[in-house]
Order: C-alpha cells, then structure tokens, then sequence
C-alpha cells in the first residue's frame, strides 16, 4: 500500500554546480556531505527534493518531471532570482487559485516557483 510521496528526485550532471544552485540561490539546505552523490533537501511543510549524479538519467526540463516549490511570496522570490542570474522560463502564469513561474536548474531541470492566492 502507498502511503505518500518519499521524494522527488532530479539527476543532475554536476554535484557542486547543482548544489550551489538549490542551496545559494533557492536557499534549500542539507545536511548531507559535499562529496555525496545523492543530497536531499526536506522542506518545512513536509516534502523531499533529491538530486543524484548515480542514476545516469539525463537532465532535462523534457525530462517528464517537475517539482513545484510553495512559495510565501512569489514577486519578491522573481525579483530576487533575478539578481542571482537564474534562468526563469516564460512569462508568469495566473490559474484559478495561484500564480506560477518556471525557473530551471543548470542542468535544464524544470522548477515551478508556485503561490496560492490569498484566501477570502
């Protein structure tokens, strides 16, 4: 029987490089060794982010998976990504009860930046 999601998981091709982006420009943090072939981030509110250089998968936003972060607020996140030089994706998008951004990671990864609207 499943009873949730473990993690979600992203092969990447550099170790250090992905590593500098979740951690310095997302500010995700680890506690696994830099010299580990497989890091995860657990998130505040429950959820895990892997990324691994050992699975031989191949990078790619085509890749067919996407994590989508919770974001608090999704304007002043665009502003400063933008000041660190991430590469966003496409134009902000507007859903029925959020706002999204698609951000990549230096392997080409797809991130979705996500906001909930404020409830009424």
């Amino acid at each position: 029987m499943i009873r949730k999601v473990a993690f979600t998981m992203y092969p990447v091709s550099d170790m250090p490089r992905a590593r500098a982006f979740y951690e310095g420009v997302l500010g995700l943090a680890s506690t696994w060794p830099e010299t580990s072939p497989w890091v995860e981030y657990d998130l505040l509110e429950g959820g895990c982010l892997a990324i691994t250089t050992v699975t031989g998968g191949k990078p790619s936003a085509e890749a067919g998976g996407t994590i989508a972060f919770e974001v608090a607020d999704l304007d002043a996140l665009i502003a400063d990504l933008t000041t660190r030089e991430a590469k966003l994706v496409g134009d902000l998008v507007k859903g029925p009860h959020c706002r999204m951004m698609v951000c990549l990671d230096p392997d080409g990864n797809s991130i979705i930046l996500h906001q909930l609207d404020a409830k009424d």
